[in-house]
């Protein structure tokens, strides 16, 4: 028992000098330029410790990212009433400003992108009355209102904030509402 417990600690301690490498790495290098033998140098762990941990460099970035941003929309899910989501969704982008960009300077976006596309798809799911609108309508309707929903906030984050809050929320709900009653037509 007492191995098992110190070969666990060995994996995650490993699995997060991984990370901590490969996130420093990211600071002066995009994605594509970086090689695993970089990363476990940085880390000062073995070749074969990455493979026990990861498959990809995506892999390291997707398991430090997505445990994030799960429980950040969990929350939103769970504890915020309904008529403050979309506010407590804009306040989630407003928190990961710094993680986003870097994402986009250093070619890791589409790793953000799609676990927060999934986290979308939860969202709506569970926030938007599906009378009248068939399955495959709702999948597709989820993944266009994801897309957009990212790109609008991207968009936002990345001009610098010009708009308010409150006009990114207005031009989402517009958006929302108007293709479901397209939908429903």
């Amino acid at each position: 028992m007492a191995a098992t417990k110190h070969a666990q600690q060995i994996k995650q301690d490993s699995q997060e000098y991984l990370t901590t490498a490969l996130l420093q790495l990211l600071e002066n290098k995009d994605l594509a330029e970086i090689t695993i033998a970089q990363v476990v140098r940085r880390a000062g762990v073995s070749r074969m410790a990455f493979y026990r941990n990861f498959e990809t460099l995506s892999d390291v970035l997707t398991a430090y990212f997505k445990p994030q941003i799960d429980a950040r929309f969990n929350d939103i899910m769970t504890n915020t009433p309904q008529d403050q989501k979309i506010a407590a969704l804009g306040q989630f982008f407003t928190d990961m400003t710094d993680t986003f960009n870097l994402a986009a300077k250093r070619g890791f976006e589409p790793i953000i992108q799609t676990v927060f596309n999934e986290n979308m798809a939860t969202f709506y799911k569970e926030t938007i009355n599906w009378n009248d609108i068939s399955v495959a309508q709702q999948t597709y309707w989820v993944k266009f209102m994801s897309a957009g929903v990212y790109a609008i906030w991207r968009e936002w984050l990345s001009n610098g904030q010009k708009e308010s809050i409150e006009a990114i929320h207005e031009i989402l709900a517009m958006f929302q509402q108007s293709t479901l009653a397209a939908l429903k037509e």
